[in-house]
């Protein structure tokens, strides 16, 4: 009995961290269903990539899924038109699983990286940091994605390309909602 009384307060203790930890992943994917809609922006890449085609208008569009488990991030050109085989059109689904946020990226690279995401503080920034990835890789995947949430009409996304030999592109998207 008295082993009982010395356990109590350490289950007690991770009962109550598993519930923040879920909670705050909860919170995290609460903002990201706000985000649903038809963004526009200009992106930028660091350093510029002319093979990527540079800098460019791009638009985003993101709607909640599967009653509510699920999001769905569309990236592509301003033209819906254009053929997904040719350009540049990624799908990124992010969900709730085991109390974390996680993103999977379905990679125009042809690989499938997952991160977990976490809230800032203040919960205008979800950080996603790479966990794993599935598929090939010898062209590169992303390592890092963030979605920093200005107001209800303005987010910037930021993500984090590793290339082969290590080296790192950056691109970043400053979205205004369309719809």
């Amino acid at each position: 009995m008295k082993s009982l009384r010395f356990a109590l307060p350490f289950v007690l203790l991770a009962l109550s961290t598993a519930a923040l930890a879920q909670s705050d992943a909860q919170k995290s994917f609460d903002a990201m269903k706000a985000l649903a809609g038809t963004w526009q922006g200009h992106a930028t890449l660091d350093p510029p990539n002319p093979q990527m085609g540079g800098d460019s208008d791009t638009r985003v569009s993101m709607r909640v899924t599967s009653r509510g488990n699920a999001i769905v991030h569309e990236m592509g050109e301003l033209d819906p038109a254009q053929d997904p085989t040719k350009h540049d059109h990624p799908v990124t689904m992010l969900y709730l699983d085991e109390g974390r946020l996680l993103l999977t990226h379905y990679c125009d690279a042809g690989n499938r990286p997952r991160m977990a995401g976490k809230l800032s503080a203040d919960g205008k920034t979800i950080d996603f940091d790479f966990l794993d990835v599935a598929g090939n890789t010898q062209y590169g995947h992303m390592q890092h994605a963030r979605f920093t949430i200005v107001d209800d009409n303005h987010h910037v996304e930021e993500w984090t390309f590793l290339m082969p030999g290590d080296k790192l592109m950056r691109g970043r998207i400053d979205l205004q909602r369309i719809k």
